[in-house]
């Protein structure tokens, strides 16, 4: 990667990283792990953000363990944090890959290709016009 921040990249499991087969785990999807691992290696921090839990996540860290993917975090924002049910549970991330985006999960190909071929950091491209520019043609 080209940019001198690294990430810290939350990424969903059922249906993003596998296909969807909750309580199962589903078949991995094409070039996820080669992608993460790949990610992972240049710096970035991954978290395991997902609905699963119990078993069925321990499961689910189990897998991507056996397939080379270990997380620097699972739900949580960093390894320590302890879960207060006093305090929001949103997970402190740069990027969410989820297969629920609007629009859905865009292939590993198309996301690796985006954040590795930024020129510029994608979190610190300029603003225009923010809100209101939306609305512009």
């Amino acid at each position: 990667m080209n940019f001198t921040n690294k990430l810290i990249i939350a990424v969903d499991f059922d249906g993003t990283i596998v296909e969807d087969a909750y309580p199962k785990i589903g078949k991995a999807k094409l070039f996820a792990f080669e992608t993460l691992k790949r990610l992972q290696e240049e710096g970035n921090r991954l978290i395991l953000w997902t609905y699963r839990s119990g078993s069925h996540l321990d499961e689910a860290v189990a897998f991507c363990k056996e397939n080379g993917l270990e997380f620097y975090a699972v739900n949580k924002s960093y390894p320590e944090e302890i879960l207060d049910a006093n305090k929001s549970r949103k997970i402190h991330a740069d990027i969410f890959i989820d297969d629920r985006n609007i629009g859905g999960l865009l292939g590993w190909g198309e996301v690796y290709q985006l954040l590795a071929n930024s020129k510029d950091h994608p979190l610190k491209a300029p603003k225009k016009n923010r809100f209101f520019s939306f609305f512009k043609k």
